[in-house]
């Protein structure tokens, strides 16, 4: 089993430490395009319309201005790096030495920074959407999309993927749909049902972390994450087609 999980839009900074060292991430094939969105990002993170470029308010203007200097900031791992109401509800803190043993091998975050990255993996602290353009890498949706279907076809191969991406981070790479389950959330009163946007990602953190910290071995198949998943909620599963790729729908009382 693996676990997508989408970076958390704030990001927390190592105080200190040694900064990245490239060749102890995951994927290290990624690195030649991970250094060329670092040095666009940042160029464009030191210029005088930088919160304009990335996106965001005056209130990111440290983080933006962090980015001029990812190659000497301390790095940390994962884990501890990205935090936010998805990482809050994950509580890899909390877990026992062997359930964060079995979170880092079976998390993989999808980034717009660095493609791809294990949970352990040490990064610094950073500010990037996937949803951005950089200059002469593009919209990094599309940039990284053949990287990373090359990247990570050996690592995905023969394991359910259970995608907790939103779609922003779901358009960086497409799995094969008959080994992917996407999870929707939604809330339903008197009968009718509607889309959970922020709260699913409390939800999606703690499915996460139920299925790496319940008794027996991790589901293996979309009918065993069904199963594992109404142990907590109420749950259904839609099959997917030849293209498009299950659906494990969570249902909250409204």
């Amino acid at each position: 089993m693996l676990i997508l999980l989408p970076p958390s839009e704030g990001k927390t900074p190592a105080a200190k430490g040694p900064s990245i060292n490239w060749d102890s991430l995951s994927f290290p094939e990624l690195n030649p395009y991970r250094a060329k969105v670092l040095d666009a990002l940042g160029l464009v993170s030191a210029h005088e319309d930088a919160l304009a470029l990335l996106g965001v308010g005056a209130s990111l203007k440290d983080d933006v201005e962090r980015n001029t200097r990812l190659h000497v900031e301390p790095a940390a791992p994962a884990h501890q790096v990205y935090s936010g109401v998805l990482y809050d509800a994950l509580g890899y803190n909390s877990m026992t030495p062997t359930q964060r043993r079995k979170a880092n091998e079976s998390i993989l975050v999808v980034s717009a920074l660095w493609g791809a990255i294990g949970f352990g993996d040490h990064v610094p602290a950073y500010r990037l959407s996937m949803g951005t353009a950089l200059p002469d890498v593009g919209r990094l949706a599309s940039y990284w999309k053949p990287q990373l279907t090359a990247a990570l076809a050996s690592r995905s191969e023969g394991e359910l993927l259970v995608d907790c991406r939103s779609s922003t981070y779901a358009a960086a790479w497409a799995p094969p749909a008959s080994q992917t389950v996407n999870v929707n959330v939604f809330s339903e009163a008197n009968g009718k049902r509607t889309v959970v946007s922020h709260f699913a990602k409390h939800t999606r953190g703690e499915l996460a972390r139920h299925l790496l910290t319940r008794r027996g071995k991790a589901p293996a198949s979309p009918e065993q994450l069904l199963k594992a998943a109404t142990e907590m909620w109420t749950a259904e599963f839609v099959e997917g087609t030849a293209r498009k790729p299950h659906a494990l729908n969570i249902v909250l009382a409204g």
